[in-house]
């Protein structure tokens, strides 16, 4: 028997630490789902639709931008990101949630994984917050189709050079190399309570933004509600950051940016 109960006792942190994973893939997994419903059901018709129909997702005249219209492009943004980034973010998450748990297990202070989280997320919130201005600057000089995508072949290829290019600059690599090292990233920024635990989540988001930001800027070129490119983009930004040879996808990848960009801004 006391066999038995040691036994119990040895499996139970392993258990409570498995359970533990399973409850922040489970949030994670219901965020990105409702994230995509929304964007769906948004997106519904809109190719048909009249622009009356989709407030703040089809694109608005320039002279019909308002506060609400403003806000809805936000939201818009803001749920896109969530439902492109936050998959290839989970290990990272994964990862603050073990050796936080860890320490809770060594009688240490606990700081909830949500708050790590956000501190991501207000990263991506100043992100759509930026691309919302863009939106609306690009409305104003007449660049954006109704399908909010770039009018002029010349400005969408440059765009895509752009983005090629960065995807082999020192700072994409580094940031890339972060984002790929859930360990590394936590060894070197680890931040004890609430306030470090939300500067954590800051600077990763910091670098997932240093990785990823260009390649979000091509939605302008190819439609922002075209949700085939959104998945498409977000499934990119999945292998670069989590697939074996990511670093190499990623430079391929840049690659062929570069070499559609030339070809459509010649084709101007």
């Amino acid at each position: 028997m006391p066999a038995a109960d040691t036994t119990s006792t040895d499996h139970r942190p392993a258990n409570a630490g498995s359970r533990d994973r399973r409850i922040v893939v489970a949030a994670l997994l219901g965020v990105t789902a409702l994230a995509w419903l929304y964007l769906l059901t948004m997106s519904r018709d809109m190719p048909g639709a009249a622009m009356d129909d989709m407030p703040g997702m089809a694109m608005p005249m320039a002279a019909s931008w308002s506060a609400a219209t403003f806000a809805l492009t936000f939201a818009m943004w803001w749920v896109m990101m969530l439902g492109m980034m936050l998959p290839s973010a989970t290990p990272m998450i994964l990862t603050f949630a073990t050796l936080n748990r860890s320490k809770r297990a060594r009688g240490q202070s606990f700081v909830p994984t949500s708050i790590f989280t956000l501190g991501y997320l207000v990263v991506w919130g100043a992100f759509s917050l930026g691309a919302t201005v863009a939106q609306w600057a690009l409305d104003r000089l007449a660049l954006l189709s109704p399908a909010l995508a770039s009018t002029s072949t010349l400005v969408g290829g440059s765009v895509l050079v752009l983005a090629g290019l960065y995807q082999v600059t020192p700072l994409k690599q580094a940031c890339l190399h972060l984002c790929r090292s859930p360990f590394a990233f936590m060894l070197n920024h680890w931040r004890d309570g609430p306030a470090g635990a939300l500067r954590m989540g800051l600077q990763h988001g910091g670098y997932c933004l240093g990785c990823c930001w260009v390649l979000m800027a091509l939605l302008f070129v190819v439609g922002v509600m075209n949700l085939l490119w959104v998945a498409g983009i977000a499934a990119f930004v999945f292998a670069e950051k989590l697939l074996p040879g990511g670093v190499w996808i990623a430079r391929g990848g840049g690659g062929a940016m570069v070499g559609f960009g030339v070809w459509m801004a010649l084709a101007a």
